[in-house]
């Protein structure tokens, strides 16, 4: 086979023939795609810029240079310090996979991610401490993300748990979460969720007596998909999708940054489980 000259082509090759599902394949090629600005010297857009940017063209042949490891390296720092380890070691698979390919067909002859290591997971970090949550709480940020921050420090529930909630699994006089019959076997119930005064009050202002959807939702509207709106994953009323956990990992590290002496900013893990450690140190 001959080695194509862009980097896209050699995605496209790469992916061709990848034994992935859909969905992850389409995964991949986000990432994949998302390695080609820090090749050209170009910091990969943060967030909602990302979405429907344009990357660079990019000589395949340019992977063999000798400054394309301390590029990758510095970009992998970058999403290290505004994502959460699942997306940022994923990411760094699908670029060694397709290296790895690249290599054995002899279109390259370098491994520019032979330095790189995988992030650990995020449960190993240690819980925010109480003047971290009273600077965490301080901040200036949305009402969603306050109402989302408060939730998961008031439970200690994961936040994949909390950003699965829909409006009517709310019980907001209860300040719990309420069993529904339409929830089927207990395994299908949600979670023990819970939460003091203070936190409901952010969660009646954020829902405004919305009773059904997504609790927490993205800024802009779904696209009009039905599989996405069969699935619960958006509000019929307002149209909008719900927050995934990745994109609400990186507004929390990108928030958290300025709090961090390690610059990379804290993960919503290191806030879901600082009252479970606080309780803890309280005990006997």
């Amino acid at each position: 086979m001959t080695a194509p000259v862009e980097y896209a082509v050699a995605v496209d090759a790469y992916l061709g023939q990848a034994p992935l599902s859909t969905t992850s394949r389409r995964v991949y090629r986000i990432s994949l795609a998302g390695w080609a600005w820090p090749l050209v010297g170009r910091p990969i857009p943060a967030g909602s810029r990302r979405r429907g940017a344009a990357p660079p063209i990019v000589p395949l042949a340019l992977l063999d240079d000798p400054g394309i490891p301390r590029r990758l390296a510095e970009a992998f720092a970058d999403r290290a310090a505004e994502s959460d380890a699942r997306t940022v070691n994923r990411e760094l698979s699908a670029l060694r996979g397709a290296v790895g390919w690249w290599q054995d067909l002899g279109w390259i002859s370098a491994d520019p991610t032979a330095g790189l290591r995988h992030r650990p997971p995020d449960e190993l970090a240690a819980p925010l401490g109480a003047e971290q949550v009273g600077a965490l709480f301080r901040l200036t940020a949305s009402l969603r993300e306050h109402a989302f921050w408060r939730l998961l420090y008031d439970s200690g529930a994961a936040a994949a748990a909390v950003l699965a909630l829909d409006a009517d699994q709310l019980d907001l006089d209860g300040h719990r979460v309420r069993r529904l019959p339409s929830c089927g076997t207990a395994d299908e119930q949600p979670a023990d969720i819970a939460w003091g005064v203070p936190t409901g009050q952010f969660l009646r202002w954020l829902l405004a007596g919305r009773t059904w959807g997504p609790v927490f939702v993205t800024g802009r509207r779904a696209g009009t998909r039905p599989s996405r709106a069969a699935a619960g994953n958006v509000c019929l009323q307002t149209g909008q999708a719900r927050l995934s956990y990745r994109r609400a990992a990186e507004i929390f590290a990108a928030a958290t940054r300025p709090l961090d002496p390690a610059g990379r900013g804290w993960t919503l893990h290191q806030l879901s489980a600082a009252t479970q450690a606080s309780l803890s140190a309280a005990r006997p």
